[in-house]
C-alpha cells in the first residue's frame, strides 16, 4: 500500500471563515494528501464544523500585535520541525518566516507560498511605517529564495514578479459552485420581507472597504435594508453609528456565519456590495471572494471601480461600477438600479451564466499543475 503524502497548511486566523484555505485543503485531500491545517484559537473563536482533514488551533497568550506574531511563528516553527511532512504551505507573509526556517532544516520538504494579498501594503501596515518596514524586510529576505509561489490575481502577481524577478502563478479566490439542497426564505433567516435587500458580506469588513458609506447611505434610502454578514475591525463602530442614527430597522448585523449559511443570506439579497477604496496598493488591486460569492448566489453586484473587480464585472455583465465612492453616489446608484427592474433581472441572469465559468473547478486545474511540478 502506497503511503499517503502529507501536507501541513498554516494560517494565522482561527480557521472559521477562511474559505480560500479550506478550498486549498480540500483540493490537497482530493490529490491524495493527508492534510493538517494549523491556525489559532481565540477567546471568541466559534467551534469548527467537522472537516475531512485534520485541524489544529493553537491557543496563544497574546492575541494581537508583535508578541502575537512572534509567539505564533515560534510555536509553528517547533510544531513543523517535529512533524514528518512532504509539503508545507505558508499562507501570507505572517506565516512565511516559520515555514521558511523549517525548510532550511528539511531540505526534502517542499515549501509553497500562497499570498492572499499584497501584504506589505495593507492599510494596517501603511499607517504604521515602522511595522511595515519590519514585514518588508522579511519579505525581501525570503521571497527571492522561494520556488513555488501563487497569489490571488494577475495584478498582484505582476507586482511581485516585477519586484523580485520570480514567477508567480495566479489562483483566484473563486467560490466553488453553490448548489444547496434547499433554499432558506427571508423569514427563516430573519430578513425583513417586502424590502429591497442589500448585502455586504465577508470576513474582512474593515476600514476603507466601504462599510461606513454603505451604512450612512441607509439614512437616505427608503424601503431598503442592509445586511452585514461577517465581521471585521470597523463593525463595532458601525453598530454605534446605527444606534446613534436610529437605523436599527434598516441595518442588520448577522456576524460570522458558516459559508453555506452566509450564502443563503446572499441569495436572498437583491444587490451585493463590494466597495473597497483604492487607498493602498493592496485594495487597489484586490479581487474579494465576495465578488464570486455574489455571482454564484445569483446576486447582481454594485462595486467601486477597481482594476480586477472591473475586469470580472464587465466581462460577465453582472453588475455596475461607481467611479468614486461617496454616500451620494452610492445612494443614486442603488436607487437607479432598484428602479430598473429589467436591468436587475438581466444582471441576475448573467450571474447565473457566469457561475458556470467563474468557479473553483478552473482554479483547481492551475493548482494541480502547481503541486504536480513542485520544485
Amino acid at each position: 500500500m502506497t503511503k499517503k503524502k502529507r501536507a501541513i497548511v498554516s494560517v494565522t486566523n482561527d480557521l472559521y471563515t477562511d474559505n480560500r484555505v479550506n478550498k486549498i485543503c480540500l483540493f490537497l485531500v482530493e490529490e491524495g494528501y493527508d492534510v493538517i491545517l494549523i491556525g489559532r484559537l481565540r477567546k471568541n473563536s466559534l467551534p469548527l464544523a467537522e472537516r475531512i482533514y485534520k485541524t489544529k488551533r493553537m491557543k496563544l497568550f497574546f492575541e494581537k500585535g508583535p508578541l502575537f506574531y512572534a509567539s505564533y511563528n515560534l510555536r509553528l516553527f517547533f510544531y513543523l520541525l517535529f512533524q514528518k511532512t512532504d509539503v508545507i504551505v505558508a499562507n501570507d507573509l505572517d506565516t512565511l518566516l516559520a515555514n521558511y526556517m523549517v525548510k532550511k532544516f528539511k531540505s526534502s520538504t517542499k515549501l509553497v507560498y500562497d499570498s492572499h494579498e499584497y501584504f506589505t501594503e495593507v492599510p494596517e501596515l501603511v499607517q504604521r511605517p515602522k511595522i511595515q518596514r519590519f514585514w518588508l524586510r522579511i519579505e525581501e529576505a525570503i521571497f527571492p529564495k522561494l520556488n513555488t509561489i501563487y497569489t490571488v490575481n494577475e495584478s498582484i502577481a505582476n507586482l511581485y514578479e516585477e519586484k523580485y524577478k520570480k514567477e508567480v502563478q495566479v489562483v483566484r479566490n473563486i467560490s466553488p459552485s453553490w448548489n444547496p439542497t434547499n433554499y432558506l426564505s427571508k423569514s427563516e433567516l430573519g430578513i425583513p420581507e417586502n424590502k429591497f435587500v442589500l448585502i455586504l458580506q465577508g470576513a474582512g469588513i474593515n476600514v476603507d472597504r466601504g462599510a461606513e458609506e454603505a451604512v450612512e447611505a441607509m439614512r437616505y434610502l427608503n424601503d431598503t435594508v442592509l445586511l452585514i454578514v461577517g465581521d471585521g475591525d470597523i463593525v463595532i463602530d458601525l453598530k454605534k453609528y446605527v444606534k446613534e442614527y436610529d437605523l436599527l430597522e434598516k441595518v442588520f448585523f448577522f456576524g460570522k456565519r458558516p459559508y453555506n449559511e452566509m450564502m443563503q443570506f446572499t441569495h436572498n439579497a437583491d444587490l451585493g456590495l463590494t466597495l473597497d477604496k483604492a487607498t493602498n496598493l493592496n485594495y487597489k488591486f484586490s479581487l474579494p471572494n465576495k465578488v464570486f460569492d455574489y455571482i454564484h448566489a445569483g446576486t447582481p453586484i454594485l462595486s467601486t471601480k477597481l482594476i480586477e473587480i472591473e475586469r470580472v464585472v464587465v466581462r460577465n455583465k453582472v453588475g455596475i461600477l461607481i467611479e468614486e465612492l461617496t454616500v451620494r453616489n452610492l445612494v443614486e446608484a442603488i436607487e437607479s438600479l432598484r428602479a430598473n427592474k429589467n436591468l436587475l433581472v438581466e444582471l441576475k441572469e448573467n450571474c447565473q451564466k457566469a457561475a458556470l465559468v467563474e468557479n473553483w473547478d478552473h482554479e483547481k486545474k492551475v493548482l494541480k499543475e502547481i503541486y504536480t511540478n513542485l520544485g
